[in-house]
């Protein structure tokens, strides 16, 4: 029988799906805690790339862009101060950013369905605007529930996948521990 990474690792499998239903039970229990912990690990990441990106600029390979890589430095590091100062706050302002992006790509969006003369389904294309705008306008209109929403989401899709994972590593198992016992069923 070939290996491949799913049955070479079915425990794995069932590990990384019950920590993705934890993850899950934890952002819907706990969705503010939730938003205000992922707008601080962004913070932490900013952190990181903002030093990274000052770093980079004294390197010698990068001496016609050491400006640009040190603005962009300065900004990921003022960002991350934000974030790490105010997660709350930075996690409300990320979730109005999201807002604006999404309204912005709803109207490309109908834009692109009604300027396109490739064949589509053009429904499509506005159903995926509309949602794009209104959830955008929700986002803008209320980022502190967009927040809470965001993080609601991700843990919905985690329990998901947590359950979908736990399912395969199971399948997995029982594949790999032979062909199931079945007993002969009565005519």
């Amino acid at each position: 029988m070939e290996r491949d990474w799913l049955t070479v690792g079915w425990k794995m499998l069932l590990v990384r799906g019950a920590i993705g239903i934890v993850f899950g039970i934890v952002a819907i229990v706990w969705p503010i805690s939730t938003a205000i912990a992922l707008a601080l690990l962004w913070g932490i990441w900013a952190l990181v790339d903002g030093i990274g990106s000052i770093a980079q600029a004294f390197q010698p390979e990068s001496r016609g862009s050491r400006l640009w890589l040190i603005v962009l430095g300065v900004i990921a590091l003022l960002a991350a101060f934000f974030a790490i100062t105010s997660p709350g706050m930075a996690a409300k302002t990320l979730t109005w950013i999201l807002g604006i992006w999404l309204i912005i790509r709803g109207v490309f969006e109908l834009f692109g369905a009604f300027s396109s003369r490739q064949v589509m389904p053009r429904w499509l294309l506005v159903l995926s605007a509309a949602l794009s705008i209104l959830l955008g306008v929700l986002f803008v209109a209320n980022p502190g529930a967009g927040a809470v929403g965001i993080a609601v989401l991700l843990g919905v899709t985690a329990l998901i996948w947590g359950v979908t994972l736990i399912a395969v590593g199971l399948s997995v198992r029982r594949e790999l521990s032979g062909p199931a016992h079945t007993s002969p069923s009565p005519a």
